[in-house]
């Protein structure tokens, strides 16, 4: 190829070469992919930002009862956090 250049240049030259094709063709198929892909409305299937609330009736588990000193006790220590 180039009179000054060893075997082996030439050979990682070639690859090089090929190796950077390729990316550019991926890139390219990518990249037309995603021009013409629109998701539906309503389709997204992502983490929600914050999740929805959850009522005392969906399990069981996640309701406590207290007595009647555990109510006085937590309003008491309601009523100690400063509003401002």
């Amino acid at each position: 190829m180039f009179p000054s250049t060893s075997l082996v240049q030439e050979i990682g030259l070639a690859v090089l070469i090929v190796a950077a094709l390729v990316w550019v063709l991926g890139l390219g198929r990518m990249l037309w992919d995603a021009r013409f892909h629109h998701p539906e409305p309503g389709a997204y299937e992502g983490v929600a930002v914050i999740p929805a609330q959850r009522s005392a009736a969906t399990h069981p588990m996640e309701s406590v009862e207290l007595t009647e000193a555990e109510e006085e006790a937590f309003a008491g220590l309601i009523r100690t956090i400063p509003l401002r």
